[in-house]
């Protein structure tokens, strides 16, 4: 039996370096040798996806970069940021099931837990949870939000500053223990390089939503799942060739407003 291919789809513009930054979330979960991920950046998007102006950007940028995933070769996509930008608008188009990490690890935390807390990087991130919790009828299940208040780097995430950002992000941890959250969800795929730490340190289970999204590919694909077309409904009338216009446009130009 052939192998499963899996794309992930990255929320930013990243040279192969970047990349590769994004790969290392695999090790972190234990995947069967039958499954493979490949990593496929937006031509264009927003900077750091904390607004509303960057979620319509950013809904744009992941569904052009996923619309041919079935086309290519792909059995699944897997979205790599917390906003879970693009999701259902690639339900609509593609027939092979397409992973959100911000609902998995939610539900994941529900799974292991009656409430959980968000850990994130940045405060100006609060936005992507609220909407989120909102949207899927979840907020009455999330003790708070707690962050050390640092700017995030998408590129470089993490590395470097592991001494000062890794206490900093326990202390946040621990406030959401002491708040009641019985599971934590890190708040950003970005985070994964602090997992490791965090799950040792904490007494509450921690889901890495990135890593998340690889399992619950792999377990969807064994069980020959997809999301539901009642749900999701094909459009009446594509407009996909418009869709990559618009961002072919956006690639090409690279000044600022």
């Amino acid at each position: 039996m052939a192998n499963k291919k899996v794309l992930v789809l990255v929320p930013v513009v990243l040279d192969e370096s970047g990349l590769a930054k994004r790969r290392t979330q695999q090790n972190s979960v234990e995947l069967g040798a039958d499954i493979e991920f490949d990593y496929r950046p937006v031509k264009a998007g927003p900077a750091l996806y904390d607004s509303y102006h960057d979620f319509a950007l950013a809904d744009v940028a992941m569904f052009e970069a996923g619309l041919s995933a079935e086309d290519d070769g792909y059995d699944a996509v897997c979205i790599d940021t917390m906003s879970d930008s693009g999701v259902n608008a690639l339900r609509s188009v593609l027939d092979i099931p397409v992973i959100a990490p911000a609902k998995a690890s939610y539900l994941m935390c529900l799974l292991l837990a009656s409430r959980f807390g968000v850990l994130t990087q940045w405060e100006r991130w609060n936005i992507i949870y609220n909407k989120t919790l909102q949207e899927y009828g979840l907020a009455d299940k999330c003790v708070g939000i707690r962050s050390p208040g640092l700017a995030p780097d998408p590129v470089n995430l993490l590395g470097g500053k592991e001494d000062v950002v890794f206490p900093q992000f326990l202390k946040c941890g621990r406030e959401l223990v002491e708040m009641g959250a019985e599971a934590i969800c890190l708040g950003s795929t970005t985070m994964h390089e602090a997992h490791e730490f965090l799950a040792r340190e904490l007494p509450v289970p921690v889901i890495n939503p990135g890593p998340l999204t690889y399992k619950l590919a792999e377990t969807v694909l064994g069980m020959g799942l997809s999301h539901s077309r009642k749900a999701y409904p094909p459009p009446s009338y594509l407009k996909l060739n418009l869709t990559r216009a618009m961002m072919d446009g956006a690639a090409a130009y690279d000044g600022e407003d």
